[in-house]
């Protein structure tokens, strides 16, 4: 749907990218202190090997206690004062003691004004109002939104193979305000992030990194970056619209009149799980040169 190249800077909620970024951060240090707990272990050995079976002559003693004794000793204590920082100081005074630190504080200064809003309301009432709550049930879509030929073709060389003008409109006004959830080569296609959207990328890759979106790295962390979000899509590429379609409950699907040479496609869903519930032809004109539907699918 979009021309290629690379950039950044997007609007991204900060607040799930930090909850993400201090989950991956935990993660390493508790791999980390695991892999020295190893070493620890491995390196104990071969000390013991080193000083019983390899070395002949009379062992060097500090205070009459074995060099290797020692050595073993103070690397233990180095080991204790890692698992120390990693599940006692990290833990308990790392971003997240900040935060409530700071949230206590932001707290009593609202109990304070609470306080003083109560004085007040008592000095100065109010008429009685009487007030109808409606309860409103709001239930999360998870959206997958595409352009496909005949034959699900999506496109080649990680660009489309048409210019559809309407559908690059209708793209843009669905998603708008919205979490959209893709893959690092559809991230990479874009010019530049595109505005008042979230983006998720979604990438095997451990070491990418950009700032213009959250980075994960199964579609299950994907969902839970956007857990704020009502309507969440699911943009591309193929592979990434394979793992949605299980999840997806809804399609909005730009079906476009021929068949294309491409080395992409969309997923083939069963369309007795499926009910198309809307759909608007749109004629070849000036400014396109395929026909095209657009279709509204909703899992029954």
């Amino acid at each position: 749907m979009f021309g290629r190249k690379k950039k950044e800077t997007p609007a991204i909620d900060p607040v799930q990218k930090e909850m993400i970024e201090n989950a991956q951060r935990r993660i390493k240090e508790k791999r980390g202190l695991f892999t020295h707990f190893v070493v620890f272990l491995v390196g104990a050995v071969g000390l013991i090997i080193i000083s019983q079976v390899l070395m002949q002559q009379e062992p060097m003693r500090i205070l009459n206690v074995e060099w290797w004794i020692w050595v073993l000793f103070a690397w233990l204590l180095f080991l204790i004062y890692h698992a120390f920082k990693v599940f006692i100081t990290n833990r308990l005074l790392g971003p997240g003691w900040e935060k409530r630190q700071y949230e206590r504080l932001v707290q009593k200064q609202k109990d304070r004004i609470a306080q003083i809003e109560e004085k007040v309301t008592k000095s100065n009432p109010l008429p009685e109002t009487k007030i109808i709550n409606t309860p409103v049930s709001k239930k999360r879509v998870i959206t997958m939104i595409a352009a496909a030929g005949a034959n699900n073709e999506l496109g080649k060389d990680g660009d489309l193979v048409w210019h559809l003008p309407d559908d690059f409109k209708r793209f843009k006004s669905l998603t708008t305000g919205h979490h959209i959830i893709m893959g690092r080569k559809t991230f990479e296609s874009f010019p530049k992030p595109l505005p008042n959207r979230t983006h998720i990328i979604l990438t095997r890759d451990t070491n990418y990194k950009t700032d213009g979106g959250i980075i994960v790295h199964d579609l299950s962390t994907a969902l839970a970056a956007a857990s704020s979000d009502e309507e969440p899509f699911i943009i591309g590429g193929g592979e990434i619209y394979k793992l949605g379609l299980d999840i997806a409950d809804r399609i909005e699907l730009t079906r476009v009149h021929g068949s294309f040479d491409v080395d992409t496609y969309f997923p083939e869903f069963d369309e007795k799980q499926w009910k198309l519930i809307r759909t608007e032809h749109h004629p070849v004109d000036e400014k396109h040169k395929f026909a095209f539907d657009f279709e509204t699918w909703e899992r029954i």
